[in-house]
């Protein structure tokens, strides 16, 4: 982890905590290490969202009314 980390206190449900602990034991990293990648592929996820939200962006809107009466006519519901 950099030196220029910053510190947090994090509170987590018991058994949770448990099992960072264990699986921070067993894969040699710390609790802090498995929050921070956690905490990074969440953000990684958010980021591809909104980038795929950017690309559709300029779609046609289609009311649910529309798409079930879609669904319908070819014979989906």
């Amino acid at each position: 982890m950099s030196t220029l980390s910053k510190r947090s206190t994090v509170y987590f449900e018991p058994a949770i905590h448990q099992a960072l602990k264990i699986r921070a034991a067993s894969s040699h990293v710390s609790v802090s290490e498995l929050v921070d990648e956690a905490v990074r592929l969440l953000m990684r996820e958010d980021q591809e969202d909104l980038q795929a939200i950017s690309e559709r962006s300029q779609e046609p809107e289609i009311s649910y009314e529309d798409l079930l009466n879609d669904l319908k006519q070819h014979g989906k519901i």
